[in-house]
């Protein structure tokens, strides 16, 4: 079975995301959604929310895996027994940045290989910052998210933490 590693912080998980995940299924036989812990990063979510959050957007997708992880993305994809890490692209900044964090992992693992996707043009706007934006001026940011994303609910339940 062919593994890949679809990792980010997905504060929140936006269609831009979900695009690329639909893309990487069509070349993979199981895609890991992971959550990385950025100890650099507070969040707008926490990361267990953000997972509850991904488990939404994906219900009823088959061969998708949703969970966190701390450390190394190399060192997580050989603990999941992932070759491959996912990332997705909107623009050629985005392909620079990620260009110099898959080289540095190619160095440290030579036996895992990174894949770039860009995301659809109709997706290429839509960043978590962004969302993240709109979210704390009030504004709604559903048209942003996957339809099985009930926003507010997670809103709700980041004010009670």
């Amino acid at each position: 079975m062919k593994t890949a590693l679809f990792p980010g912080s997905f504060d929140p998980f936006t269609l831009g995301h979900m695009d690329i995940l639909r893309s990487a299924l069509t070349m993979f036989d199981k895609v890991i959604v992971a959550v990385g812990y950025n100890s650099a990063k507070s969040g707008f979510f926490t990361p267990d929310l953000r997972v509850q959050i991904i488990r939404d957007a994906i219900a009823g997708m088959d061969n998708v895996e949703v969970c966190s992880y701390r450390g190394l993305t190399i060192d997580f994809c050989r603990e999941k027994g992932a070759a491959c890490i996912v990332r997705g692209l909107r623009t050629t900044t985005d392909f620079e940045m990620e260009s110099v964090i898959a080289q540095a992992n190619r160095k440290m693992a030579p036996d895992i290989q990174s894949i770039f996707i860009p995301s659809g043009h109709e997706y290429s706007f839509i960043s978590s910052t962004v969302v993240r934006d709109v979210l704390n001026n009030g504004g709604s940011a559903k048209c942003f998210l996957p339809k099985n994303v009930d926003i507010d609910k997670y809103l709700q339940l980041r004010e009670e933490m």
